[in-house]
């Protein structure tokens, strides 16, 4: 069955790279929506010209991005999408992955499903030490507290839509990803990793590239974590 697939990309400052992300995604998503949150470049242009809705959120965190996306697809009451995919816009996922990312929804009917960043699938470099060492914790975690298969808090993911909604999402910033699978293992959701590449992206990071980015990160998911390992 031919699904509806909307695509939600949240960026800032990627000019170099949003359009390649949005030429590689697959033609079987029906919308990407790219939310350019306060960039100071022009990826607002480039995303445009590849063909991308493109949404404005001034509020900068990378959750305030994704729920601008969603505030927008909610806006079509008559043409809801059965799955939200939610890809970076810095090329270091393959968008072309996307039909492997959807595939245990489409075929199997399961709600959640994360691109897990496999070491053997990764380019040397791509994942800097913060960003090894918080998904190694942050997942351990997540196993201990919950008995989690989680092993990475990749941001390639996809989602149905309906199930989406009943996470009621609220993080702004850099908790986004672990907030979802915190909430979809509570709600116990069926779900899946899909090993995906990853390469070394381009720009520089806005999280692992700089000390404080790292250390906020850190302390968002581990704070999202033990919220949940305390809440009945």
């Amino acid at each position: 069955m031919v699904k509806n697939i909307k695509v939600i990309i949240p960026a800032y400052n990627e000019e170099d790279s949003i359009g390649k992300v949005i030429a590689e995604i697959p033609n079987i998503v029906s919308e990407i929506i790219v939310v350019n949150n306060n960039s100071t470049d022009n990826t607002a242009n480039a995303a445009e010209l590849a063909g991308a809705t493109v949404l404005f959120e001034p509020k900068a965190g990378y959750g305030n991005a994704c729920l601008k996306g969603m505030e927008y697809v909610a806006s079509y009451e008559q043409q809801y999408p059965d799955i939200i995919v939610f890809l970076d816009g810095d090329y270091s996922d393959y968008p072309s992955e996307l039909t492997k990312i959807v595939a245990p929804i489409i075929e199997d009917d399961i709600d959640f499903v994360v691109g897990a960043r496999v070491k053997k699938l990764q380019e040397t470099g791509s994942m800097t030490f913060p960003q090894r060492f918080g998904n190694g914790l942050a997942t351990k975690l997540m196993t201990l507290f919950f008995n989690s298969k989680f092993t990475d808090l990749g941001p390639f993911r996809a989602i149905k839509y309906e199930k989406l909604l009943a996470l009621n999402m609220e993080d702004k910033t850099y908790g986004w990803t672990v907030e979802m699978q915190l909430k979809a293992l509570k709600k116990n959701y069926s779900y899946v990793e899909v090993p995906v590449n990853y390469r070394n992206r381009i720009g520089v990071s806005k999280v692992s590239g700089t000390v404080k980015g790292a250390i906020f990160a850190g302390v968002k998911i581990l704070s999202w974590i033990f919220k949940y390992s305390f809440k009945k």
